[in-house]
C-alpha cells in the first residue's frame, strides 16, 4: 500500500501497522505520531493498521530556547 510519510510517499505491506512503519523507517524515540492528523499514543502503535493514502507524521521534539 502507498502511504504518505512526513510528506513524502512510502510504500508498505498491505497489512502494516504503525508499528511497522516506524521499524521500516528506523525511527529511533522520542517522536509522537499521527496518522490524518490525529494523534496516536505509543501503547497503540502495534495495533493502529494503516490504511491505503494514510497520511502519518512522526515529529520528534524540538528543544532549546
Amino acid at each position: 500500500m502507498n502511504v504518505l510519510i512526513n510528506g513524502q510517499p512510502f510504500a508498505l505491506a498491505s497489512s502494516a501497522t504503525l508499528l511497522d512503519a516506524v521499524v521500516q523507517l528506523g525511527i529511533t524515540p522520542p517522536f509522537a505520531a499521527a496518522i490524518n492528523l490525529q494523534f496516536v499514543p505509543q501503547t497503540q502503535y502495534p495495533h493502529t493498521q494503516l490504511q491505503e493514502g494514510d497520511q502519518i507524521d512522526l515529529i520528534a521534539p524540538v528543544t532549546g530556547g
